[in-house]
C-alpha cells in the first residue's frame, strides 16, 4: 500500500506508515483478542474498532482470537456473543482463533524455555510469592526453588501437567530479574494449576498459561504485525517483548502500540464490575438496556452506524480522558433521524373529551410515517370523541413560558384539529383525572381553516379507540454523577490469569442511580404495536424508543433508546 500521499489520522498510523517504510513489515496483521467471560461492552468496541478499522484501512488483516486460558469465568456462550457483536459492527476477521487451540504448542515452547534455564517451577505458596515480590521501591526476593536443575523442573513442569498437585502448590515461572524496576518482571508466572473443566478442551488440562505469556507468544505465532491494546498494558510492553524474544517463534516480532482506554461519564466501563451487577441482580442480565454492553445497546434500538460514528467523534489518543454521555447520544440521534418512522404515543396519559364531537363519529386521518421521507408511507390515524395527551402537556395553573394546553387556551393537535380546554376535571385525590375540551371543526390539518394560527405549541395525541395500552422503559445512566472518581484506578493489580483489575478507592456500587429505569403505563398507536420486535420508532416529541422482546400481543414495550434534545426542560428547570 503506498502512503506517502496519505496523511495519517492518528499516532496509531504513523508508526504502522514508518514500519511499512523501512521494511519492517510487509503487510498489515492485527487481531483482536477478548477473553470470553463475559459480553463486549462500549470499551471493548473501541479496541474493536481500532485493531479492525486498521486493518481495514492498510488492506491487511484482523484475525478474531478468544484468550480462552481461564476455564473458571469463560463460557461457549460469552464467545457466541461476541462473535454476534462483531458482525453486528459489519466486520469480519481473516482467521478465527482460540488461545486453547494452541495449548499443546505453548507447552512445547515452555518446555524449551525451560531446558534454556529461562523458566523454572516454584513450590512457594501464593502469599509466600506476594510476599517475596517487592514493591516499587522495594526488590522482590529470589525464590528458593529458582536454581533447581533443568531435568528436575521438567519433570515437575510434566507432573504439574499429569494432575499430580493440587491448585497453588506450583507454578511455572520466567526467570528474568527480582530486582527489576518494573515489577511486572520479577520472575512472572507462565503456568498455574487450575481444575476447573476449559469450555472447549473438557477436562484435557489442568494447567494453563497466564494471560502475560500466552498473548505475546501467540500473537506471534499468528504473524501478527501490530499488537493495539490499551494504555494500562504499556507498562506490560517489556514482558511481552521478552516473551515473544524467548519464544523462539518468529523473526518479525509484533510492534506493541497502547492506545488510551474509553471512560464515558456515570458509566461501568470494567467487565468484573459488570458481572458484579448481573451476579447480584442489580441489572437483569447481560442484555439489560442500561448497560453499556453491545448486546444491551442492540436491544435499547442503538444502531450499528452510531457505534462507528461515536469511535471516530472521539478519536485514538494516546491519554486517557472522559467522555461525556451526551457524545454518544448525539451520535445515536443522527443515526436514526433518518431511518426511525415517527408515530404517535403518550407514555404518562391525561384523558380529553372532545364535548362537541358527534358520538361515534370517527374522522380518519392520513398520516406520513416520517415528514421528510415520503418513501416510508402513511398509515390511517383514528380521531374520535376521546383521546389522550401527554400528561405534562397540560398545566392548571402555568409558569412563564409554558404554551402547551391551559384552561382557556386552544393548542393544535399534531395532524388533526384545533381544541380548546374548558373545564378540567378532579378526581378525589384533587389530581387532575380528564380535560373537557371543544373542538374547532373547522381546523382539520390540510384543510382551508387548518391556516389559522397560533402562539401555542402542536401536541401530540393517541386517539381512545386506537390506543393500545403500552410500557415504556425509560433509562438514565445506571451510576450517579460522583460515581466517576470512584472508577479511576489508583494501583494495577493483576488477577489469577495475570491480567489488569481495575481497583478503586471506593465501591462503585455505592454510587448507583437508583432513577437509571423509570417504568411509564401508557398507550401507542394500533400501528406501533403491529411493527416486529426490534423496529426503532421516533416518538413524536418524546425520543427514540424500541420495540423489546419482553412485547406481548396484549402488552408491546419499548426502550428509550434516547430522549429528544428538550430545550423545554431548561426553561422549565427540569
Amino acid at each position: 500500500m503506498e502512503n506517502e500521499a496519505r496523511k495519517p489520522a492518528n499516532f496509531i498510523e504513523e508508526f504502522i506508515d514508518q514500519d511499512l517504510a523501512s521494511g519492517r513489515y510487509e503487510a498489515v496483521h492485527t487481531r483482536f483478542p477478548p477473553e470470553p467471560n463475559g459480553y463486549l461492552h462500549i470499551g471493548h468496541a473501541k479496541a474493536l474498532c481500532v485493531n479492525f478499522g486498521i486493518a481495514q484501512k492498510y488492506g491487511g488483516k484482523c484475525n478474531l482470537r478468544f484468550d480462552d486460558t481461564n476455564p473458571t469465568k469463560e463460557e461457549t456462550a460469552f464467545v457466541e456473543g461476541i462473535q454476534r457483536d462483531i458482525e453486528w459492527l459489519g466486520y469480519k476477521w481473516d482467521k478465527l482463533y482460540f488461545a486453547s487451540d494452541f495449548f499443546d504448542r505453548l507447552y512445547e515452547i515452555a518446555k524449551d524455555m525451560i531446558r534454556r534455564g529461562v523458566a523454572y517451577v516454584d513450590d512457594q505458596s501464593p502469599e509466600e510469592m506476594r510476599a517475596n515480590r517487592g514493591t516499587l521501591t522495594k526488590p522482590g526476593v529470589n525464590s528458593p526453588y529458582r536454581d533447581r536443575p533443568v531435568e528436575e523442573n521438567l519433570d515437575l513442569f510434566e507432573r504439574m501437567k499429569n494432575g499430580e498437585f493440587e491448585e497453588g502448590s506450583r507454578v511455572l515461572r520466567a526467570k528474568i530479574d527480582m530486582a527489576n524496576p518494573n515489577v511486572l518482571l520479577r520472575d512472572p508466572a507462565m503456568y498455574r494449576i487450575n481444575r476447573h473443566s476449559h469450555h472447549r478442551t473438557g477436562d484435557k488440562w489442568c494447567i494453563y498459561p497466564m494471560y502475560d505469556f500466552q498473548h505475546p507468544v501467540q500473537d506471534a505465532i499468528e504473524g501478527i504485525s501490530h499488537s493495539l491494546c490499551s494504555l494500562e498494558y504499556e507498562i506490560h510492553r517489556p514482558l511481552y517483548d521478552w516473551f515473544v524474544q524467548q519464544a523462539r517463534v518468529t523473526e518479525r516480532p509484533p510492534r506493541q502500540i497502547e492506545f488510551a482506554r474509553l471512560n464515558i461519564e456515570r458509566t461501568v466501563m470494567s467487565k468484573r464490575h459488570l458481572r458484579r451487577l448481573v451476579e447480584e441482580h442489580v441489572v437483569s442480565g447481560w442484555d439489560d438496556p442500561r448497560m453499556p454492553t453491545l448486546v444491551a445497546m442492540r436491544r435499547r434500538g442503538y444502531p450499528a452506524a452510531a457505534i462507528h460514528d461515536f469511535m471516530g467523534r472521539i478519536g485514538v489518543a494516546k491519554n486517557d480522558s472522559m467522555v461525556q454521555g451526551h457524545v454518544l447520544d448525539d451520535c445515536v440521534r443522527d443515526a436514526l433521524a433518518d431511518t426511525a418512522p415517527r408515530p404517535m404515543a403518550v407514555i404518562d396519559p391525561l384523558k380529553v373529551v372532545l364535548t362537541n364531537w358527534p358520538e361515534g363519529e370517527v374522522d380518519r386521518l392520513t398520516v406520513a410515517n416520517h415528514r421528510d421521507h415520503p418513501e416510508f408511507g402513511t398509515r390511517e390515524v383514528p380521531f374520535g370523541r376521546e383521546l389522550y395527551i401527554e400528561r405534562e402537556d397540560f398545566m392548571e395553573e402555568p409558569i412563564k413560558g409554558f404554551k402547551r394546553m391551559v384552561p382557556g387556551r386552544e393548542v393544535r393537535l399534531m395532524g388533526a384539529y384545533i381544541v380548546r380546554c374548558d373545564e378540567v376535571v378532579k378526581a378525589d385525590d384533587g389530581s387532575v383525572a380528564e380535560l373537557r375540551c371543544t373542538v374547532d371543526m373547522d381546523s382539520r390539518s390540510g384543510s382551508e381553516g387548518s391556516n389559522r394560527k397560533l402562539k401555542t405549541g402542536v401536541l401530540h395525541w393517541v386517539s381512545a379507540e386506537d390506543a393500545v395500552p403500552s410500557e415504556f422503559r425509560l433509562y438514565e445512566p445506571i451510576l450517579e454523577a460522583e460515581a466517576d472518581a470512584a472508577q479511576a484506578p489508583v494501583e494495577e493489580e493483576l488477577d489469577e490469569n495475570g491480567k489488569v483489575i481495575e481497583a478503586a478507592d471506593d465501591d462503585f456500587m455505592n454510587h448507583l442511580n437508583p432513577n437509571s429505569l423509570t417504568v411509564k403505563r401508557g398507550y401507542c398507536e394500533s400501528w406501533t404495536a403491529k411493527q416486529p420486535v426490534g423496529t426503532a420508532f421516533q416518538f413524536q416529541r418524546i425520543g427514540y424508543f424500541c420495540k423489546d422482546p419482553d412485547s406481548t400481543e396484549a402488552l408491546p414495550v419499548f426502550n428509550r433508546t434516547v430522549p429528544l434534545k428538550d430545550t423545554w426542560a431548561k426553561v422549565a428547570g427540569k
